[in-house]
């Protein structure tokens, strides 16, 4: 369920989404279903047999092979079905997730809820100016997370997660809310700046 900031401006008419759910967003369900399988994927490096070849590359003061590996990147090895509708909602994008597992837990619930309160990312062994204190934050109300309540968790750069509980159908099932112009676009941006900058890239 996409926020109408989503759409940039001017955004979608309000004759089309006041007192209505628009059930399809252009291109919206092929990303959906595409780029976690990139931000999970990983890039494979295979040595190449280059005794046939020469060539090199000069790079500062050094001679570097640039035929010494092959890089090739690889998808996650995951299915995901999506379906985007936009709602009159003005910011925060929420997900209803149903997740398929590897190994179900025997305390599922419990189980889950901690791994995503106890989430550490490499942003956070930074201490970054923009950094949440709580990059997943978990909440036990039955009716959270909502967009008005809980987007600006973490000053719009957390990702509230909630209903955390078993599937009937997979194994787990939860809702998720993050701030899509926040964590979703410039907040992120800035984040990545401030890592770039600790990592000695800028």
């Amino acid at each position: 369920m996409q926020a109408l900031s989503g759409a940039g401006y001017p955004g979608v008419s309000s004759l089309d989404i006041l007192d209505n759910v628009i059930p399809y967003i252009s291109g919206e369900e092929e990303k959906m279903q595409l780029e976690p399988l990139k931000i999970l994927g990983h890039i494979e490096q295979t040595p190449i047999d280059h005794s046939q070849s020469s060539s090199t590359l000069l790079h500062s003061d050094s001679t570097i092979d640039v035929n010494k590996y092959d890089y090739k990147f690889k998808y996650a090895p995951i299915q995901i079905s999506a379906q985007c509708n936009r709602v009159h909602v003005l910011d925060g994008h929420t997900e209803c997730v149903s997740v398929k597992l590897l190994k179900k837990p025997e305390n599922l619930e419990e189980d889950v809820s901690r791994l995503f309160s106890e989430f550490v990312s490499e942003v956070d062994k930074y201490k970054l100016p923009s950094a949440p204190k709580h990059p997943i934050v978990v909440l036990k109300q039955a009716n959270r997370p909502q967009p008005r309540l809980d987007r600006n968790n973490g000053n719009g750069n957390s990702v509230s997660v909630g209903r955390i509980r078993e599937c009937p159908l997979f194994d787990l099932r939860f809702v998720l809310l993050s701030h899509n112009t926040i964590l979703g676009a410039a907040g992120c941006a800035i984040l990545n700046a401030e890592l770039c900058k600790a990592k000695g890239f800028l």
